[in-house]
């Protein structure tokens, strides 16, 4: 057996910077912090943290007045931000720097009187902080039927936003029917789609017409890593999203003689290191990089926590 294995894969800069303000938040503060929502979507680092000690909470009412508060990569409304204040929280702002520009372009448009069309899954952490941000000036869409269904006057003033870890086609999709049905509307200059959404994309594009088998580590609630499960599904090969080799089923792997390995921005080296070691022992499988682009993107740790580093 052959393992084609994708790059870039893996954590992404936002991540990255996620993962390392909550372990300089345990470094300055100690394991009794508080995180809203998952820090990022995955089974095995929300797991890490928990078991040091981190509690992972869906409501503020959930943290003690006066603790410490990280929020996650995702974002986070201002009613989340206004309801921290009043419970005297020390917060930490996590947000991926990619979804906080999503974020200052829902205030831009509202506030020079924009309706705004975000597309993007009901629902997800995301898209519910983006939606907080300007509530009574945004409408979600999810696919181009919904674009079919909005009843704005033809020349209403629009402008589309989209969740940061779409699939570039689904997005595609709803941009081109929300133009053809309002050529007037507006966009950012710059894409909202993240950059490593777009490059693991395209890298499980260019390798899936050599695999027999597409796995893809990940957790199922991670946005980004269903979509690149979907890239093997359309292109009719059989495609697992998987959060590591205990998943693993002999069945996937009869008749097959190529399985294309990838990971979603949340999920971490070591369960795709764990998931090529157990093929290796069970199949003798070896292992070929399939590169298609370089990443050198870093974010740096908030402002607020590098001044406390530097204070502790």
């Amino acid at each position: 057996m052959r393992i084609l294995l994708a790059s870039p894969r893996g954590f992404c800069a936002g991540v990255n910077m996620a993962i390392e303000c909550l372990e300089e938040c345990i470094r300055v503060f100690g394991t009794q912090i508080y995180v809203y929502h998952e820090i990022v979507h995955n089974r095995h680092v929300v797991d890490r943290f928990s078991h040091l000690g981190v509690k992972f909470v869906n409501t503020i009412d959930e943290v003690p007045e006066g603790s410490v508060l990280l929020y996650s990569a995702h974002g986070v409304s201002p009613a989340i931000r206004a309801l921290s204040r009043q419970r005297k929280l020390r917060t930490i702002d996590a947000t991926c720097p990619l979804v906080t520009k999503v974020h200052l372009e829902a205030v831009k448009y509202a506030s020079e009187g924009y309706h705004i069309v975000l597309i993007g899954h009901d629902g997800h952490d995301e898209v519910i902080g983006t939606m907080g941000e300007a509530p009574h000036s945004i409408t979600l869409v999810e696919s181009p039927a919904e674009v079919a269904e909005l009843n704005f006057p033809a020349d209403a003033k629009l402008a589309y936003l989209t969740q940061t870890t779409l699939s570039v086609e689904e997005a595609g999709a709803v941009i081109q029917a929300l133009e053809q049905r309002f050529p007037q509307i507006e966009h950012p200059p710059k894409e909202d789609i993240c950059y490593a959404t777009t490059n693991r994309q395209h890298a499980v594009h260019q390798m899936i017409d050599q695999v027999d088998l597409l796995l893809v580590l990940g957790s199922q609630n991670s946005s980004n890593s269903r979509r690149l499960e979907e890239i093997g599904a359309t292109s009719g090969k059989p495609a697992h999203l998987i959060d590591g080799a205990h998943e693993l089923k002999d069945e996937w792997f009869e008749g097959v003689e190529t399985v294309g390995i990838t990971a979603g921005a949340s999920a971490p080296e070591i369960v795709v290191q764990e998931t090529i070691e157990t093929l290796k022992s069970r199949y003798g499988a070896t292992v070929e990089d399939f590169k298609t682009r370089d990443e050198h993107v870093f974010f740096q740790l908030p402002r607020e926590l590098r001044m406390l580093s530097a204070a502790k």
